[in-house]
């Protein structure tokens, strides 16, 4: 891992850092099983190591980061069984929030999802896997907030850090030039 230097703002700078180093993980830059060397990130990240550790606590809340005592935290390696159970409660939840939202939607939220859709496709004729799957998750965030249901929003928001790294994986081994493929298009 280089030490690349990252400048990150310093509101709310746990935060900020838990969304790096959770972009970090979904998109692969950190591998599944390992271990995360506070020195390094800290360096990378341009961080003293409170903000990073209170951001690695809110990973492992997440199910991203998987906490050792008296050896760090790691990256979780997910097994199929945690990937189809993760996918089976999902299910369920982008249903119900697609069947809410249906009845719910404004105008407004309907032309950003429509927005979100075409800047999704555009991503997908540059083969910008990267860019797609964050769209595609942005679009099913959007339909889930337009379902207008607090306690659906806040179950949603506490299982998709798992899932985007299982709908990201498969893309970390495809040949350049591969486009994302339906079955790992939540």
């Amino acid at each position: 891992m280089t030490a690349e230097i990252i400048e990150i703002s310093r509101l709310a700078l746990h935060d900020q850092v838990a969304s790096r180093l959770r972009t970090m993980l979904v998109e692969g830059h950190i591998a599944p099983g390992a271990k995360l060397n506070e020195r390094e990130l800290c360096l990378q990240l341009n961080v003293s190591r409170t903000p990073l550790r209170e951001a690695i606590k809110l990973l492992a809340a997440e199910g991203l980061v998987d906490l050792l005592p008296n050896r760090g935290a790691v990256a979780v390696k997910l097994t199929e069984a945690d990937v189809l159970n993760t996918f089976e409660v999902l299910a369920m939840l982008e249903g119900m929030s697609g069947e809410l939202a249906a009845k719910r939607i404004t105008d407004e939220e309907l032309a950003e999802v429509r927005a979100l859709h075409y800047e999704m496709m555009a991503c997908f004729s540059r083969r910008d896997l990267s860019g797609y799957y964050r769209l595609n998750a942005r679009i099913h965030t959007a339909i889930n907030d337009a379902a207008a249901n607090p306690v659906l929003s806040n179950t949603y928001r506490s299982i998709t850090p798992a899932c985007s790294r299982c709908a990201f994986a498969p893309t970390r081994t495809r040949r350049s030039g591969s486009t994302p493929s339906r079955s790992t298009n939540r």
